[in-house]
Formats: structure tokens, C-alpha cells, sequence
């Protein structure tokens, strides 16, 4: 069943993460040892899309944005949380990475970009902010948050 194998998989790559701290050096980590290029890249975006079209990820949609908590802290994940969106052309709400964020960008169609970024991992330091972005496409962001903390603004 596909929500085993994403479950196990995050598993693995969490537990890789559990004593990284969240910054540059742990993104550059990921794209080395879980970059686009990947069997586990690949395995995650079919499991994302497998688990879109069998209805256990991403059941909620507000603003464009369909959205879902996959994992809860404490779970298969460890200490993270595990969310997954999908963005298509749209900007997101603001908000702080509290603990930060590790996420994957796995394009689904044309060439999105999330914040500027290409097909990978990406990590934001505690702290940091934004609105969600991506431009150029349609595509499934998956995203760990340390605690699962994240504060939306209403900005």
C-alpha cells in the first residue's frame, strides 16, 4: 500500500535529519544523498502522486492550494511533521518557520519554480518567513517541520 511505502521512506530520511541542524548544509546533504536524481526522489513524488489520486494525502484545498498533514510528530517521522501541497501557479500564505523547514520541490508539470527554486531539496533556518510561491508550473511540495511548529501571519 502506497501510504506504507511513503511512511517508511519518510521514515528514512527523517531519521537522517534527526541530529542535522536546519541550514544550508543540511540541503546540500539532501541534494547529495536524496537529490532529483534519486530512487528515493522518484519513489517520493509517485508516492505523492499516488497518494493525491488515492485520496490520503492532500484531502483539504483552500486558495488554489490543495494541502494536508501526511504525518504527525512523533509518528513514522520522529520529531517532524510531514505536510504536502500542491501549488500550481499561486502564492501561499505567510508565514514563520519557527523551527524551520526542509522540503522537496517535485514538479508534477511544466518547469516550477518554488520560491525561485528548481526540482529538489530546499531548507529554511529557523526564523525565516515567506509566502509560498511557485511559478511556472504545477507541483508537489513536501515539507518537514521540526515539533510540526509553523505560525501563519495573515499577512
Amino acid at each position: 500500500m502506497s501510504i506504507d511505502e511513503f511512511e517508511q521512506l519518510i521514515g528514512r530520511i527523517s531519521a537522517d535529519l534527526a541530529d542535522r541542524p536546519v541550514n544550508a548544509d543540511t540541503e546540500a546533504f539532501l541534494n547529495r544523498a536524496y537529490g532529483a536524481e534519486t530512487t528515493d526522489f522518484k519513489q517520493l513524488k509517485r508516492l505523492c502522486r499516488d497518494g493525491e489520486a488515492e485520496g490520503w494525502l492532500m484531502a483539504r484545498q483552500a486558495g488554489g492550494i490543495k494541502f494536508g498533514r501526511a504525518i504527525k510528530p512523533g509518528d513514522a517521522a520522529g520529531d517532524f511533521s510531514v505536510d504536502v501541497v500542491r501549488m500550481k501557479d499561486v502564492r501561499g500564505p505567510h508565514h514563520v518557520h519557527t523551527t524551520g523547514e526542509i522540503g522537496a520541490i517535485m514538479p508534477i508539470e511544466g518547469a516550477p519554480r518554488f520560491d525561485g527554486r528548481p526540482e529538489g531539496w530546499y531548507v529554511y533556518e529557523p526564523g525565516s518567513q515567506h509566502h509560498p510561491t511557485v511559478e511556472g508550473g504545477d507541483a508537489h511540495i513536501l515539507y518537514l517541520l521540526p515539533g510540526g511548529q509553523i505560525e501563519f501571519t495573515g499577512k
